[in-house]
Formats: structure tokens, C-alpha cells, sequence
């Protein structure tokens, strides 16, 4: 795996399921209460795989499943971590109008970390400054990551994130 980088972007491959995972799990272990992570690909890219590895390095216990019918799901690991709210925007007709109306201002400006999968289909409504990854096929087993960091706070994270998994 070759990291492609610059200051505010990180582009790399994952080689499997497992390897997508611990790379999430890397990422959780970096996050704290406030932080959304905006995740978008198509289907089948590793979005849910991705969240199972941040709900692992937050430590969460429970198997994290993707929240398609419900929306959204909550995850209460052991203290001192934070609480995860996966939400999940694909079923959404009007992602960015539902968002306000359902209250998902709750999680977002709330005390846990968020992860939301299908982020672009709200965009609008979500706040200006988070990381978002954008997950692509490229073969049966690979996948592309980018990380874009927008704002301070993600741009630190982003530069733990690049030194903690991958020493630079």
C-alpha cells in the first residue's frame, strides 16, 4: 500500500476486508466526541467495512451493521470513548431536507463521533468542516481510499491519521 499524498488529501489501497478494517480501526482510535466522518462510494466500496473498523478502534463490542432500513444506529462502548452514531443517508429522497427534518442535528453537533454513510447524497446539511472518505472499487478485493480534510481539527487528525498508519 503507497500513499499518495498532499496536505489536505491522502489517497491509498486497500487490499482486503480485513485490511480496510484496521485501517478504520487506526482511525478510531483518533477520534473524539464532535468528530463526522462523511463516507461515499457505491455500493459494495467498503463503507460499512470501514465503520466496523472505526466502531472497533472507538471500542465498540457489538457487531455494527449497516443502518439502511433504520437510518441510524447508536453504539455505547465502555468509557471513556465515545458514543458511535452510524447513519446511513441512501434511502433518503431529499437527503439534505430529511437530515434537518428527522433531527440528525442531534448527532451531528451532539457527543459522540458520526459516521454517515452516503454523506454526499446531504451535503448541504451537513456541517462544513468534517472527513470525508471517498471509497472506490478496484478489483474484487481492492479498494481505493481518499481522505479530504476540511477544516483544522480534521486537518490534524488527517496528519495523525497519515503517521499512525502509515508512518509518515
Amino acid at each position: 500500500m503507497v500513499p499518495i499524498l498532499d496536505e489536505h488529501t491522502l489517497d491509498f489501497i486497500s487490499h482486503s476486508a480485513v485490511q480496510t478494517r484496521r485501517l478504520g480501526a487506526r482511525l478510531g482510535k483518533l477520534l473524539h466526541s464532535g468528530d463526522v466522518i462523511c463516507l461515499e462510494g457505491e455500493l459494495g466500496t467498503g463503507k460499512t467495512c470501514l465503520t466496523q473498523g472505526i466502531g472497533q478502534g472507538l471500542g465498540v463490542i457489538e457487531p455494527i451493521t449497516s443502518p439502511t432500513f433504520i437510518l441510524a444506529n447508536e453504539y455505547h462502548p465502555p468509557p471513556p470513548h465515545p458514543v458511535l452514531y452510524h447513519i446511513d443517508l441512501y434511502r433518503l429522497d431529499d437527503a439534505a431536507r430529511e437530515v434537518e427534518a428527522l433531527g440528525f442535528e442531534d448527532y451531528l453537533y451532539g457527543e459522540g463521533v458520526c459516521v454517515i454513510e452516503w454523506a454526499d447524497r446531504g451535503r448541504e446539511a451537513l456541517p462544513a468542516e468534517c472527513l470525508w472518505l471517498s471509497l472506490r472499487h478496484i478489483s474484487e478485493t481492492k479498494r481505493g481510499i481518499s481522505m479530504t480534510a476540511v477544516g483544522e481539527r480534521y486537518q490534524g487528525l488527517l496528519q495523525e491519521f497519515k503517521k499512525n498508519a502509515f508512518g509518515i
